[in-house]
């Protein structure tokens, strides 16, 4: 059963969009910003060319298959639901949303314009599904890069765990 559901259109500025526990993140973010041993989003050689998802403490980066308007999904879970079989690539990670408060923005959009939603607080898994889709209504078709509509699928989870390919999509996906 889904306890809550969050259909989105979002910017994919850069090819990517963020969901977020901000004011962790944020605060993360102020004591680590100028590490140079992190990558920035959590963008390692290995989250772009294989997870194709980047992850920092209370944030995921979703890398998108073309930088323009996307269609997303959020649907939180009791429990790790069943994974979508038309899915091209699939991915899990965790999160942690301390204050249950999600964001979601990109380079090109404000966390404050972007979409937000209620979760569980605490420790969630979170599966991407990159799910072949036609573009969005009201997006654009132009521009290289294939169209998905990028599913999230949250539960809460007891301990931590690693990062995790479920399905390896092809090697080269964007344009």
């Amino acid at each position: 059963m889904t306890a809550a559901l969050l259909n989105f259109m979002i910017n994919a500025d850069h090819e990517q969009f963020y969901v977020q526990d901000l004011d962790p993140y944020d605060a993360w973010l102020a004591e680590h910003a100028m590490d140079p041993d992190l990558a920035p989003a959590g963008w390692t050689d290995e989250a772009v060319h294989l997870h194709r998802i980047g992850v920092e403490p209370h944030s995921i980066s979703v890398g998108t298959a073309r930088d323009g308007m996307v269609m997303a999904l959020i649907a939180v879970h009791a429990a790790s639901p069943a994974t979508d079989p038309t899915a091209e690539h699939i991915v899990e990670s965790d999160l942690d949303a301390p204050t249950g408060r999600l964001t979601m923005s990109s380079p090109g959009v404000d966390p404050a314009d972007g979409p937000r939603l209620s979760v569980p607080a605490g420790l969630l898994r979170v599966r991407v599904s990159y799910v072949p889709s036609q573009p969005p209504v009201g997006g654009s078709e132009g521009g290289p890069g294939y169209h998905f509509l990028y599913r999230m699928d949250l539960w809460p989870s007891e301990q931590g765990q690693e990062l995790f390919v479920l399905k390896q999509g092809p090697k080269l996906w964007a344009g």
